[in-house]
């Protein structure tokens, strides 16, 4: 018999089934355990037999992408025997927890992407930082809170527990200063179906109820107001897709992974340093320890197939380019009298007009598009570097001139460019057994452009539906004075037009907290998670509006002296729109020799940010081991189902 399934604003609760939630002895007994016992990680793969873990043969694997995907597939094969060479296209290992050096107040700091928090429940990631030896670069923020603009809501303050549903949920309701305001009554159909599907979670079941409609559309009919303020909204958003843009589906698998099927509690770690020297570094040095090689500045030029499987990929490193000509189409959505653009994407040309040697536009430190500025310079729009109007880097922290390609062949709607800084020799090619694609989204899409044959089309209809959510931006602020701050060193912020939340680098970093202490200063970041590039087209729109909320936050830091400010900005997190959970790639990527790791995979255990990516590329890693014949390595997650099914 098929199953039909149902969205929820039509599905029915019958009394056997409210019966079934509220039936003393069963539900009980697992509540009482839950209070007095703690419970343990679900282990999502582990091998039965006890198989092998070292190779004894040589087999190498190549893996593309330095995120936290590609670190985690390069460091569990490494240390199995394979011989891992990893390709990352930007200057610096991390991709989104990736940190780089910049000027201010006339010394260096790094600078990454936002804080990054650290939860109990990360099983998968902690493992590796225990694995490695470093958990000393970490510390407990010990709880954080929720502030909301107006005093809408009294803060609400999250702390570490020990219980698992449904008592996590009741000491939250007790220690709630809104306990009142949340609004549910069972009473009502939809309140109880929100009741059911945030508490009886079935990953399956879950998306095929929910993944065809978005938390927006989902929220306006009868939903407690009071739940969706205090906790739906801010944590949707922390998972930087928009509440318009997400789906419900996925809404739920997150709030499993966060809330309901989590015993840890929601108090969280953060690094005493920035990403990359806190975990990036160790992780690349532990592989380079066990012979893998890692390269960064190289950009993949061509990816051969034979019979389906992937054959050898070319690459070049750093300004030099392949000799091949190709085409781009012109841009019709900018236009300029003196510059004409050809290409989209992260592919773009400035032609200027009589000229025969094109600019590309694709900023050489992290590959964003870089815009030209009313001083006539080009910037990078994402991490601040600025190149001159003949593509010559004027500030970091790109440390290349942005690349020249000379015209081949020139017609009204389209450009043949050829490299002018070609190889002399042919790119360097390598060669392996296994291949891991474990870029950010626009990557992989990039790599599927460079691939010949004729690969699996399932498999480059999966890549090409693939979503990118809302773009999101961090401003860090460095200031003349400290200011008194009564909440949580990192808070998140709900009801402002722009910004979610707000971290104290100069109490929670050391490199902030010795400036600080020398000058008296602080260094404060917002964070906007997801915003509408409709709302804030330009630098100067998000500076102006992080600028403002600030003062509103922190009122006292009106009588202060901004001595520098640094915005980041980027467009490539995943996206998990309605309807996309179907045809979302799995680590097996229907290409024999090719494997998926990112936070875009499908996920078969609930995880969520920086626990998605580590948990995928040990996915992929532990496929290669299987094929092998070799232990996979055991994985964990939250308990995989909520307490409350029907």
């Amino acid at each position: 018999m098929s199953q039909v399934s149902h969205p929820p604003e039509t599905s029915t609760i019958s009394r056997r089934t409210l019966l079934k939630w509220f039936g003393i002895g069963g539900i009980a007994g697992v509540t009482a355990y839950s209070r007095f016992s703690k419970p343990k990680p679900t282990v999502f793969q582990k091998d039965i037999l006890n198989l092998p873990r070292m190779l004894n043969q040589a087999k190498s694997v190549v893996v593309i992408g330095g995120g936290l995907a590609g670190l985690a597939c390069a460091y569990e094969l490494s240390q199995r025997g394979f011989i891992v060479t990893l390709l990352e296209k930007s200057p610096q290992l991390g991709g989104k927890i990736a940190s780089w050096q910049i000027e201010a107040v006339g010394e260096t700091f790094m600078m990454e992407h936002g804080f990054h928090g650290f939860f109990p429940q990360y099983y998968n990631l902690n493992s590796l930082v225990a694995e490695i030896g470093i958990n000393d670069n970490f510390q407990s923020l010990k709880s954080y809170a929720v502030l909301y603009r107006n005093a809408k809501y009294q803060p609400e303050v999250f702390r570490p527990s020990s219980s698992a549903f449904p008592w996590n949920i009741i000491d939250l309701a007790i220690a709630s200063p809104n306990r009142l305001r949340w609004g549910i009554n069972l009473v009502k159909l939809k309140h109880l179906q929100v009741f059911q599907a945030i508490t009886g979670f079935q990953r399956d079941k879950n998306y095929q109820r929910f993944d065809n409609i978005s938390v927006a559309d989902w929220v306006q009919e009868e939903f407690p107001h009071g739940l969706y303020d205090l906790y739906f909204l801010p944590f949707a958003k922390s998972s930087l897709n928009a509440p318009d843009t997400m789906s419900v589906g996925e809404l739920m698998q997150f709030f499993h992974f966060y809330f309901f099927g989590n015993p840890e509690g929601l108090a969280f770690n953060g690094t005493k340093d920035d990403m990359g020297t806190s975990l990036v570094q160790p992780i690349a040095q532990v592989i380079q320890e066990r012979g893998g090689q890692i390269i960064t500045g190289a950009t993949v030029s061509e990816i051969s197939t034979v019979q389906g499987k992937i054959d050898a990929v070319r690459y070049f490193v750093g300004s030099h380019q392949n000799p091949v000509p190709f085409g781009v189409k012109r841009n019709s959505l900018v236009s300029n009298a003196e510059i004409e653009y050809f290409g989209t994407a992260d592919e773009v040309f400035a032609l200027p007009v009589g000229s025969k040697e094109a600019i590309s536009l694709t900023c050489t430190h992290q590959g964003c598009t870089v815009q030209k500025a009313a001083d006539g310079k080009f910037h990078c729009p994402c991490h601040g570097a600025v190149f001159a109007a003949d593509g010559k880097v004027l500030k970091g922290p790109a440390q290349r001139d942005l690349s020249k390609f000379k015209v081949v062949q020139q017609q009204p709607e389209e450009l043949q460019l050829v490299a002018a800084n070609q190889e002399t020799s042919s790119p360097p090619t390598i060669t392996a057994d296994y291949y891991v694609f474990a870029t950010d989204v626009p990557g992989v899409k990039q790599l599927f452009k460079r691939m010949d044959g004729n690969v699996n089309q399932k498999v480059r209809s999966q890549v090409e539906k693939l979503s990118i959510a809302d773009p999101f931006a961090v401003c860090r602020f460095w200031f003349d004075r400290d200011f008194q701050w009564e909440q949580s060193n990192f808070t998140s912020l709900s009801g402002y037009q722009l910004t979610d939340s707000i971290t104290l680098y100069h109490r929670i970093q050391t490199q902030f907290i010795e400036w600080a202490a020398r000058t008296g200063g602080s260094v404060v970041e917002l964070h906007a998670y997801c915003y509408k590039e409709k709302q804030f087209p330009n630098q100067e729109a998000l500076l102006t509006t992080f600028e403002q909320e600030l003062y509103e936050i922190v009122p006292e830091l009106n009588q202060a002296k901004i001595l520098h400010r640094e915005l980041v900005n980027q467009d490539n997190f995943s996206g998990y729109p309605p309807n996309s959970y179907a045809e979302r790639p799995e680590t097996i990527s229907g290409v024999a020799n090719l494997l998926f790791a990112g936070d875009w995979v499908k996920m078969p255990f609930p995880c969520g940010l920086m626990e998605r990516a580590v948990s995928s590329g040990l996915l992929a890693a532990n496929e290669i081991l299987y094929r092998e014949g070799l232990q996979r390595r055991s994985l964990f997650s939250v308990n995989p189902e909520g307490l409350l099914q029907i």
